[in-house]
């Protein structure tokens, strides 16, 4: 009788859940798979499947322009020869300051990366190699299109030809505009098509490190950065949890340094947090907290907020001190802290409205001439051990009543001397405040090291507005006229200077070509992880979600899914909830969508313009692969209404 009824519980059990299977399938009219967007990696591998040289001469070689399809002033040229040979391509310039010559390793099978062509151009390209005491020399012509319409060409270049040589001046845009590279006569020789912004510069192994494309959170904050060569060959994609921002330093181990954030802290603030990523496996290897470091409420500027507290724009490792020096502009202080144990050294800054215990960690000034720097950017150690600053000179003090107005500042590049065991600074050098308000820039900006009296000073914030220089970031103060100098000082003389009219946000002086340039085939790799997107989950079925409908269509939403992701886009007016619900197997994983400028934050902070609270904020929700596998159902819940979007994604 026992078994008897145990069979009939176990055949209810069954009905039942068959029902429920039918149920959720009936549902399920997901149908339509959300689209994948092609990643630069994976077009660049495609592209190279053209890459032969089987078959091509020096005579008639294989020409490729824009090989990888995002540096339009570069080529490859590929072809073989019987014997090993050592080709000597020179790209030939407007004059000698111009002419670029490199040569490459000896082999049969060549690919030779041409760089430095001018644009909407028939460059000259000259290929020598030896065979058997012979030369042999081939001249060759590539023809370049025109630059975008949009790209920003210099209003003035002053050069001192004698004492430069033929490095290009590498320039990464603050907002809008391109990655690119000037020659000492101001023309365009490099760009990427790809946004690349924050810090440009070379890795030891000759690559150069731009940050993504690609967004983890707004306005600025990047996924992470590229390793890439001159041809826009991506070798590795770095990803990080809290993405990338401003600055980056290569440690002697190969590490990177990297200033990024903790989204998910519990003050909810951003651009305190700083990492090191091992570049081999892509792991968080230490993390530097500066909220446990300093006090966020201590030494406030103008330009300090609640979330944004400290505001760190730069990222450099002394080996002769085992130390980091961090830039923080919202605090107007340069800290130095010990990289084994993360303690405090020093503070470099006006001590004013800074806590009693933080006073012993400040210098004294001696000397004349001092001047503490303000709202301060790309601050580095030079060989002698000194600090080396670009003091933008914000306001000039830390009492409103005793502030500079901006047509009575400057900016300008200061390097001090510090005496750790006296705590005493002297300020050694200056330039920018003899060119006054001309030269001020209320933010980003760039300070060089080339050599012993050998600098850059790059004003890369200049704006106006109804012909008044402004005292606040041109995108914040409403610009219309924006300008950047960069100027090269050599024994304090002026040996090159040049003037854009945009803002830019850091320039570097480079080499074109380094030491055993050598283009390596393959796919890039992908290092790092963006990191699990935090949600709830439960188990459930969905019986009584809506189909798409009138409203639903006027939020303008789409699904986009990417190599490590799923991108969300829609326009929501703020206020309104949001969840994105990814539903597999009665397991519903549901994530929240913070309608906001800032949805790093759960402060208050957004200031919606008046078109955005009228109709809404065009925004984006990001869901990592992280911790996902398989097909997923997508729905959406707006305030108290459940859609069905009808698409699935598959991680």
């Amino acid at each position: 009788m026992k078994n008897k009824k145990m069979w009939v519980w176990i055949v209810l059990l069954v009905v039942l859940l068959i029902i429920l299977f039918i149920l959720f399938n009936n549902n399920n009219k997901n149908t339509e798979k959300v689209a994948i967007s092609g990643s630069l990696i994976t077009s660049q591998y495609n592209k190279e499947k053209d890459f032969k040289t089987d078959g091509y001469t020096i005579d008639e070689p294989n020409v490729i322009l824009n090989p990888y399809g995002n540096s339009p002033l570069t080529a490859l040229i590929l072809f073989e020869t019987d014997e090993e040979v050592s080709p000597t391509v020179t790209i030939v310039g407007k004059d000698e300051n111009t002419t670029f010559t490199h040569t490459f390793n000896a082999s049969q099978e060549h690919l030779l990366s041409i760089y430095g062509l001018y644009a909407d151009y028939n460059n000259e390209v000259i290929i020598e190699y030896e065979i058997n005491d012979e030369t042999i020399s081939k001249t060759i012509n590539i023809q370049t299109e025109k630059l975008p319409d949009d790209f920003i060409l210099p209003t003035r270049v002053e050069a001192d030809k004698q004492n430069l040589d033929n490095q290009l001046y590498f320039f990464t845009p603050s907002s809008s505009g391109y990655t690119c590279a000037y020659d000492v006569n101001g023309d365009v020789r490099w760009y990427l098509t790809n946004y690349a912004l924050w810090k440009i510069d070379r890795l030891e192994n000759g690559h150069l490190l731009v940050s993504t494309e690609r967004l983890v959170n707004p306005p600025y904050y990047m996924t992470g950065l590229y390793e890439m060569d001159l041809l826009g060959k991506i070798y590795v994609e770095y990803s990080l949890p809290g993405g990338y921002h401003h600055d980056y330093y290569e440690m002697e181990n190969g590490n990177l340094l990297i200033a990024s954030d903790d989204f998910n802290n519990s003050k909810g603030t951003v651009e305190d947090y700083i990492v090191e990523l091992d570049r081999e496996t892509g792991e968080i290897v230490k993390t530097f907290d500066l909220k446990n470091i300093l006090n966020m409420s201590d030494g406030k500027s103008e330009n300090w907020t609640d979330y944004d507290w400290f505001h760190n724009n730069s990222v450099w490792y002394d080996k002769n001190t085992n130390s980091i020096t961090l830039s923080g502009r919202h605090q107007d202080a340069v800290i130095n802290i010990d990289y084994g144990t993360g303690k405090l050294n020093w503070i470099i800054g006006d001590p004013t409205n800074w806590s009693d215990e933080y006073q012993k960690y400040f210098f004294t000034p001696i000397g004349d001439d001092f001047e503490w720097q303000w709202s301060q950017h790309a601050a580095m150690i030079t060989p002698e051990g000194y600090v080396f600053i670009l003091d933008n000179g914000n306001n000039k003090s830390k009492i409103k009543e005793e502030y500079v107005k901006a047509s009575e500042s400057y900016t300008r590049g200061v390097m001090y001397k510090i005496d750790t065991d006296n705590m005493t600074i002297e300020q050694i050098w200056q330039y920018g405040k003899e060119r006054g308000s001309d030269y001020y820039s209320p933010y980003i900006s760039d300070v060089d090291y080339l050599d012993a009296n050998h600098y850059i000073v790059h004003s890369g914030g200049i704006a106006y507005k109804d012909g008044k220089v402004l005292n606040q970031p041109a995108g914040l103060a409403g610009a219309d006229e924006l300008k950047s100098i960069t100027t090269e000082l050599l024994n304090d003389e002026i040996i090159f200077e040049i003037e854009l009219p945009t803002n830019n946000y850091r320039v570097e002086k480079m080499d074109l070509y380094v030491d055993n340039e050598q283009l390596v085939l393959g796919q890039a790799k992908k290092v790092g992880s963006l990191g699990e997107t935090e949600n709830t989950q439960s188990l459930s079925l969905i019986l009584n979600a809506k189909n798409p409908d009138e409203e639903y269509n006027n939020h303008n939403i789409t699904f986009t899914k990417e190599d490590d992701r799923l991108v969300i886009n829609g326009t929501f007016k703020k206020g309104t909830d949001v969840e994105i619900i990814l539903a597999k197997n009665m397991v519903i994983n549901t994530y929240e969508w913070r309608i906001s400028k800032k949805p790093y934050t759960a402060l208050c902070v957004d200031i919606f313009t008046e078109e955005e609270t009228k109709n809404g904020l065009n925004t984006n929700k990001y869901i990592n692969s992280k911790g996902l596998s398989g097909k997923y159902s997508v729905y959406i819940k707006i305030d108290d209404v459940l859609y069905n979007t009808l698409k699935f994604i598959e991680f």
